[in-house]
């Protein structure tokens, strides 16, 4: 079935499969996580956002921030910072790596991030928005682009300006939360002001903010005209969204949820690939969080989350899930 809700995204000189993405969460869409998305069709994996100042300074906890796995690719490369000629000097630094687009945040509402003029914050200050994006687009060869919010609160409610300023400063793609930073993830996402970006700018539009299925990301496609959706908090623990959003797309029709064995198969194969990468201790104590959100929903996965938080050891961790399962 051929229609226009499912089809591949040009950002930049980067040609993405579909227009369905992984959105980028801090403590969240680690290598491990993203891995999983790929698999199940997200066409680009958004990192966590890394400090252009913790590169400068070479924070050792930022360089596993920065790895990427081939089996991941495309990927995109989340900055943020406040200084443009600091953000631009360690872009630079990195382009070498193999992300293919980067992301200026501009969306994050936490206060450490927004005390700090970053993140959100700088929804407040259209020049120095325009000053970021064409440092860091003179500075790198790959697409610069840029995550925004609905504005800082609803006094301030500055999308369209913001992204205008943007594309006008050379930026390749605008992604929009239809949240204010005011709400953080509270009420309920604004697709109009989605949609107005799309009226304001030439350059791609991609969707963000309460798409939990398919029907949703179709909605939003429809009412909003974006070009691309991006699936942030309805994936944690749901890496399997991305395949039903894009069956429901290409098809009408919704896939059924998961099995039980499969989910199982995949918090197990998570829980490797944290150990793996991160090590026993921090990886059991961020597979208790990640099978808190596995479990949501499941018959007795409240008295799984209570186990697993007993749990010190990957063995242990790894034998309380299998036993779940039985």
């Amino acid at each position: 079935m051929i229609n226009n809700y499912i089809h591949p995204l040009s950002i930049g000189g980067v040609t993405l499969k579909n227009n369905i993405i992984l959105a980028p969460m801090a403590g969240v869409t680690d290598l491990p996580f993203r891995l999983l998305c790929a698999r199940y069709g997200s066409a680009l994996q958004c990192m966590e956002m890394v400090s252009a100042k913790a590169i400068m300074y070479n924070n050792k906890n930022t360089e596993a921030l920065l790895e990427i796995h081939p089996d991941e690719m495309p990927v995109s490369l989340q900055l943020f910072g406040s200084d443009p000629e600091i953000m631009a000097a360690q872009a630079h630094r990195i382009e070498e790596r193999p992300f293919a687009i980067l992301d200026i945040n501009m969306g994050c509402p936490v206060p450490k991030v927004v005390n700090n003029n970053e993140g959100s914050a700088l929804m407040k200050n259209g020049k120095l928005v325009g000053e970021i994006v064409e440092s860091i687009v003179k500075a790198i060869d790959k697409p610069v682009t840029v995550k925004i919010r609905k504005g800082f609160d609803d006094e301030h409610v500055n999308a369209c300006e913001i992204a205008h300023i943007a594309q006008e400063s050379g930026a390749s793609a605008i992604t929009v939360h239809g949240r204010t930073r005011e709400q953080y993830y509270a009420g309920e996402a604004d697709w109009d002001i989605i949609a107005s970006v799309k009226q304001a700018v030439n350059i791609p539009v991609i969707g963000n903010g309460d798409v939990r299925c398919g029907k949703d990301a179709k909605r939003m496609l429809e009412s909003t005209g974006c070009d691309g959706v991006a699936i942030g908090r309805a994936v944690r623990g749901n890496p399997f969204l991305f395949r039903e959003v894009i069956h429901y797309l290409e098809t009408g029709e919704e896939l059924p949820p998961p099995s039980r064995e499969e989910k199982v198969s995949v918090i197990l194969e998570h829980a490797e690939l944290s150990y793996k990468y991160k090590g026993e201790y921090t990886a059991v104590r961020e597979m208790r969080k990640a099978i808190g959100w596995y479990s949501a929903g499941i018959k007795g996965g409240a008295k799984l989350r209570g186990r697993i938080n007993e749990m010190e050891t990957m063995e242990d961790l790894k034998e309380v899930v299998k036993c779940f399962m039985a």
